[in-house]
């Protein structure tokens, strides 16, 4: 007698995959993937927790829902968007990760990244490291008196804070007022010796957004508005961001 037949079902429908596509231009051209595998062969975060971008594509087009929504690699993504750049048909699975960040319920999301986010909305400095902006102010002021006087050739370089019609409005990893002050000073000097016409702003001059990485959305454009409406405040014309 004849064996069963052998019945292949077919693939499940991905409300996820959907959702996403509704959101990019042109659905994000998800369903252009030639499973080349050049996403995942320059990409930091293959192999952890047995996944790779490729994977991670192909269980979403296969309606794999549940296991992409709950899998913790789409955290240690670094949304470095190298598979983009090597992909020849520039499929954005940066944003098919950051959208899978955006399901995990808030409280579930990596603790670091959420405090650091929940920290940057304290006050208006955006600082994931909760300074305030008086604090910040001090500290530039204090380190850039003690390099005038401890190197003659600087004594005319300035770290101005919200300097009207600057030229340029620069931003700061929030990291180093706090913990490596010294490390301030490179960038200050570079820019004093160029001859640029810059300035930090009192509000939103931390580099970094934590809320992006969280996927927070709400979060993430309040801290962008802050720190693009202090450049505007300010009339700078170019926003350099360090980060």
């Amino acid at each position: 007698m004849p064996g069963e037949p052998i019945i292949i079902e077919a693939k499940k429908k991905s409300d996820f995959l959907d959702k996403v596509k509704e959101l990019l231009p042109e659905g994000g051209n998800l369903n252009l993937c030639l499973t080349c595998g050049a996403c995942s062969s320059g990409c930091p975060a293959t192999g952890l927790e047995d996944m790779d971008p490729r994977k991670f594509l192909r269980m979403a087009a296969l309606g794999m829902d549940e296991e992409i929504l709950s899998t913790p690699w789409v955290w240690m993504c670094t949304m470095c968007q190298r598979c983009i750049y090597v992909c020849p048909m520039k499929i954005d699975i940066p944003q098919l990760v950051y959208n899978a960040r955006a399901s995990w319920p808030r409280e579930e999301r990596p603790k670091g990244i959420r405090g650091s986010c929940d920290m940057a909305l304290r006050n208006d400095s955006c600082s994931a490291m909760g300074t305030a902006e008086d604090d910040f102010r001090f500290v530039v002021e204090d380190v850039l008196e003690e390099y005038q006087e401890a190197q003659p050739e600087f004594k005319e370089m300035q770290a101005p804070i919200d300097k009207q019609g600057a030229e340029f409005f620069l931003n700061q990893n929030s990291r180093e007022p706090v913990t490596e002050p010294d490390e301030l000073v490179p960038l200050w000097k570079i820019l004093h010796l160029a001859g640029v016409d810059w300035t930090y702003g009192s509000k939103g001059w931390a580099a970094e957004n934590y809320c992006m990485f969280l996927a927070d959305d709400q979060a993430w454009e309040h801290i962008t508005r802050t720190s693009a409406k202090q450049a505007d405040d300010l009339g700078c014309k170019t926003f350099l961001n360090t980060e």
